[in-house]
């Protein structure tokens, strides 16, 4: 049944541009689509480890710039005899090296990072996010700094009987997404129900017990780490691609505050939470532009964040799942009520 339903919905939100094709919705629900792609990356840690990355838009934005470095060229002179010259590469290899190299840093960061934990470890995220942006945005000869980087080449595909055909149109990009969102969705699904994604689990609820019975700690979250990286610098490629044009703040704090309240308001540590967290606080905005006025806008959106906190503290998700079971619970118990009333 939950295979059934998770198919239905995708065949539902598949048909979105053929119902609904507004060129301005289909951008909006893009875009809100890549943000809970990256949420998705951080449910990994924050949900299924515990971990709080406070730094996870490195990962989104290292893959972003990898991704349109690698698709544009570049030369860059890095003190030796002759400068590194890298000529353009397809934007599908170009879009793989970004999440190789946004794996490569989380492997890096998982390495050193997870020799500490609590505030310490918030603190090494946080600045290595920091330490990437100021890269991007002082190495001009490379990055093009706060001037950014433009005409990045849009992802495309070969098509029987069209030849290759460049994803530009909104309704190419919003199908695009979906499938990169439910592929990172499928992968963290079979993830977290394997044997690591159990062992994730466990060192979550009791780090200590978990190394009682020889759950290899430190090597779970660095697996984790890469992956969830990877996924991040996935949906970095894609805004690359989609957007065309990058620049310094994809590296800004407010990006990885925006994939923990996706997160947290949805339900951490559920594989459904970051997606219906996603499509309210990345639609919100936008379906508030126009109504309200800018501060009435960040108003409600820090007011129903409040409101989700206070009555739903563990997230949308899990307040729904216990509204279910309990009227599940309900259906069973009348039959049972009737038939002893009768007898």
């Amino acid at each position: 049944m939950r295979r059934l339903s998770f198919l239905v919905i995708v065949a539902a939100l598949a048909l979105l541009p053929v119902l609904w094709p507004d060129p301005y919705l289909l951008s909006v629900v893009a875009a809100a689509g890549i943000m809970i792609i990256a949420a998705i990356s951080l449910n990994l840690l924050l949900g299924f480890t515990g971990q709080l990355s406070l730094g996870h838009a490195a990962f989104f934005g290292i893959g972003a710039y990898t991704s349109a470095l690698l698709s544009l060229g570049f030369d860059v002179d890095l003190g030796f005899s002759s400068p590194l010259v890298v000529a353009p590469k397809p934007v599908w290899v170009a879009f793989a090296g970004g999440i190789v190299m946004a794996s490569l840093f989380g492997w890096l960061l998982g390495k050193v990072a997870f020799r500490v934990r609590g505030a310490y470890f918030v603190i090494v995220t946080i600045s290595f996010a920091q330490v990437m942006r100021m890269v991007a945005l002082n190495w001009v000869d490379l990055t093009e700094g706060p001037m950014a980087l433009v005409s990045i080449p849009p992802l495309s595909l070969w098509v029987p009987g069209e030849g290759v055909v460049r994803l530009v149109s909104k309704a190419s990009t919003y199908w695009l997404v979906l499938a990169a969102g439910v592929l990172a969705y499928v992968i963290v699904a079979n993830l977290v129900r394997s044997r690591i994604g159990r062992a994730a689990i466990a060192l979550r609820e009791n780090e200590v017990l978990a190394k009682s019975i020889g759950i290899p700690v430190t090597r779970c979250l660095i697996v984790f780490s890469v992956l969830s990286a990877g996924i991040a610098g996935a949906a970095g490629g894609l805004y690359a691609h989609t957007v065309r044009i990058i620049d310094p703040d994809v590296f800004l704090f407010i990006y990885t505050i925006t994939m923990v309240i996706m997160v947290i308001a949805g339900g951490k540590g559920t594989l459904a939470g970051p997606v219906v967290g996603g499509l309210i606080f990345g639609l919100l905005p936008e379906m508030l532009r126009g109504v309200v006025a800018p501060e009435v806008q960040w108003m409600i959106y820090g007011a129903l964040m409040i409101l989700i906190l206070l009555f739903m503290p563990k997230g949308i998700v899990p307040a729904f799942g216990r509204v279910l079971k309990r009227r599940k619970i309900s259906v069973r118990r009348r039959p049972s009520a009737t038939q002893g009333a009768s007898s």
